[in-house]
C-alpha cells in the first residue's frame, strides 16, 4: 500500500459543514475557575485572596455576575464532597462563629401551588393514557382484515428474498448466513450497489462469502481510507447515527447540565490531587504533527462536524485514547494507538473516541457509574422542578449536585429543564440509564465504523479497548451495516457507491 493510502484526506470539494455537539467552556473561564480552587483549598478566602480574584477577573474581563454563579457553584461541589463550610474572611470581621455566605442560602422551597399543578397535571395525562389505551384496543377489535390471498397458496410464507422481512431477520440474528445471502440477491436485483457491497462486506467478514460475493467486495473494497465529500450534519447525528434504541431525552437532560458536572469532577480532582497531570511539550499540533493517531482525530473530527479536542501524547501508557478532565477537557493517546494500528484501525479509534464528545454522550464518559448518571439525571430534573418527590435517602445525595450544578446554569437552561422535566412526565416518568448508557456505547462505535468503512478493523479496536462486549457491539455493527440507516449515512458524507 503506498503512503498516499495512508493519508487522512478529504474528497475533492470536501463541505466541512456546521461543527456541533461538543461540550463547551469559555478558556478564561477555565483560567479563573482553577485560580479559584487554589483559593478554597484551605476552606477560607481572605481578604488579599479576594483581591487577587477580582483583579483577574477584571485583567481577563470576565462578568462579576457569572463568576459568582461558578463561584457557588465550587464551593457547593467543595463543601458537599469534604463536608465542611467555607468561609470568607472579611476585613471587619473580628472572631466568631462562621456563618455562610448569602450566595449559598438554600433555593427557595416550590410553592405548594406550584407542586399541586404538577399533580393535577400528571393526573390528567395519566387519565388520557387511559382514554387512548382504550381507544386503541377498542380500534384494534374492529379492524377488518383487507389482504387479497388470492395468489397465496395456504402454506406459502413470506418470500425468501422480501426485503423488509430480511432486515428483521438481520436485526434478530446478524451472522445469519442465509438471510445475507438472499439480502445480496436482493440488492443485486434492485440495483443497490452499495447495499450490495455493504452486504459482501458481512458475508467476508464472516467468512460465509461465496466466489461471486467475495469478488465484489474486493472490487468496490476501498483502497487505503474512505474520503468524504461531505461532513455529517446534527440531523444525520440522530435520525441515522443514534443507535434506534437510544432515547433521546436522557441525553438532552444531561447534555445540559454537562459543563457544570465537569467543572465539578475537575474541582473534586483537583481537591484531591487526582486531576491527571499533562507535559506541555507533549501536546500535539494537529496541522503539524506527523504522528499518524494525531492526525486520524483531526480528520475524522471534520468528518462527524465536531471540534476536536486538545490532544497530548503518552507513549508509557499502555492505552489507545482517553479523555483526560479540563476546562476544556482533551484527549491523551497511548502507546496502544501511537504505534502498531493501521489506519482503519486509528480512524475507528477516533470516530468512536469522539463520538463520546458529543454533548449527549460526554457524560457517559465523564461519569461511567450507573448510579453516578442516576444522580445527575434526577438532579438535573429536580432544577427543572424543585417539588421532585424524592426518599430522603435519595434526596441526601441529589439535592448537594443540584447546588453544585445551578449556580452555573444560565436562566434559559433552567427554563429548558422545566421543559425536559415535564417531557419526562409526559413520556412516563421512567427510564433505564443502565439500558440508555448500552446503546450510547453502541452509537459510539457505529461512528467508529462508518470512518473506518472495515468491520475486521473494528472487531481489533474493540477487542483491544473492550474485550468483555467485543461480541455483542460487534453483532450491533453487522446489523448496522446492512441497514437502510448506514446506507443513508453513506450517501449523506459521499462514499456510497452508486452505479457509473
Amino acid at each position: 500500500m503506498s503512503d498516499q493510502d495512508f493519508t487522512f484526506q478529504y474528497g475533492a470539494g470536501f463541505e466541512a459543514g456546521e461543527v456541533s455537539g461538543n461540550v463547551r467552556l469559555g478558556k478564561f473561564e477555565a483560567y479563573y475557575e482553577a485560580l479559584f480552587a487554589e483559593v478554597i483549598e484551605d476552606g477560607i478566602i481572605t481578604p488579599q485572596e479576594r483581591a487577587r480574584l477580582d483583579k483577574a477577573a477584571d485583567t481577563l474581563g470576565l462578568d462579576r455576575g457569572r463568576l459568582r454563579k461558578l463561584e457557588e457553584a465550587l464551593q457547593a461541589a467543595y463543601e458537599a464532597r469534604h463536608q465542611v463550610r467555607i468561609h470568607e474572611v472579611t476585613i471587619t470581621e473580628v472572631g466568631g462563629e462562621d456563618q455562610p455566605r448569602a450566595s449559598l442560602a438554600p433555593l427557595e422551597p416550590a410553592t405548594d401551588q406550584r407542586t399541586l399543578a404538577l399533580e393535577r397535571r400528571i393526573k390528567s395525562l395519566e387519565a388520557r393514557i387511559a382514554e387512548l389505551e382504550y381507544e386503541l384496543a377498542e380500534a384494534r377489535a374492529h379492524v377488518p382484515i383487507d389482504i387479497d390471498l388470492s395468489d397465496l397458496k395456504a402454506d406459502q410464507a413470506i418470500p425468501e428474498d422480501d426485503p423488509v422481512e430480511l432486515q428483521r431477520r438481520l436485526r434478530h440474528d446478524p451472522r445469519d448466513a442465509e438471510s445475507l445471502h438472499a439480502m445480496f440477491r436482493v440488492a443485486t436485483k434492485a440495483g443497490d450497489l452499495d447495499r450490495k457491497w455493504c452486504t459482501a462486506h458481512v458475508l467476508t467478514f464472516l467468512g460465509a462469502a461465496n466466489q461471486e460475493e467475495r469478488d465484489y467486495f474486493e472490487t468496490h473494497k476501498t483502497t487505503g481510507l474512505i474520503r468524504p465529500t461531505s461532513a455529517l450534519t446534527r440531523d444525520g447525528w440522530r435520525r441515522l447515527l443514534f443507535h434506534g434504541e437510544q432515547e433521546i431525552l436522557p441525553g438532552d437532560i444531561l447534555a445540559i447540565v454537562a459543563p457544570a458536572v465537569l467543572l465539578g469532577r475537575v474541582s473534586a480532582l483537583r481537591r484531591d490531587k487526582l486531576l491527571p497531570t499533562l507535559d506541555p511539550a507533549a501536546k500535539q499540533d494537529p496541522v503539524q504533527s506527523t504522528l499518524q493517531a494525531v492526525r486520524a482525530f483531526s480528520w475524522a473530527a471534520s468528518i462527524l462536524g465536531m471540534m476536536a479536542p486538545a490532544f497530548y501524547t503518552a507513549p508509557d501508557l499502555p492505552i489507545t485514547a482517553e479523555m483526560v478532565p479540563g476546562l476544556p477537557p482533551v484527549s491523551r493517546l497511548g502507546r496502544a494507538a501511537l504505534s502498531g494500528r493501521k489506519p482503519q484501525e486509528l480512524a475507528f479509534l477516533a470516530g468512536r473516541h469522539l463520538a463520546y464528545y458529543r454533548e449527549e454522550h460526554f457524560v457517559r464518559r465523564l461519569m461511567p457509574s450507573i448510579a453516578d448518571l442516576e444522580d445527575i439525571l434526577l438532579a438535573a430534573l429536580s432544577i427543572g422542578n424543585p417539588g421532585l418527590p424524592l426518599t430522603a435517602a435519595v434526596k441526601a445525595r441529589v439535592s448537594p449536585i443540584a447546588k453544585a450544578i445551578e449556580p452555573v446554569l444560565e436562566p434559559a437552561t433552567v427554563d429548558h429543564l422545566r421543559g425536559y422535566f415535564l417531557r419526562f412526565v409526559e413520556e412516563g416518568g421512567r427510564t433505564n440509564l443502565q439500558r440508555w448508557a448500552s446503546f450510547v456505547d453502541r452509537t459510539c462505535a457505529r461512528a467508529g465504523l462508518l470512518l473506518s468503512n472495515d468491520l475486521k478493523a473494528a472487531f481489533e479496536m474493540l477487542s483491544l479497548e473492550s474485550p468483555a462486549f467485543a461480541e455483542e457491539w460487534m453483532d450491533d455493527l453487522l446489523s448496522f451495516a446492512t441497514s437502510d440507516r448506514y446506507g443513508k449515512l453513506r450517501k449523506q458524507i459521499g462514499i456510497a457507491i452508486a452505479a457509473n
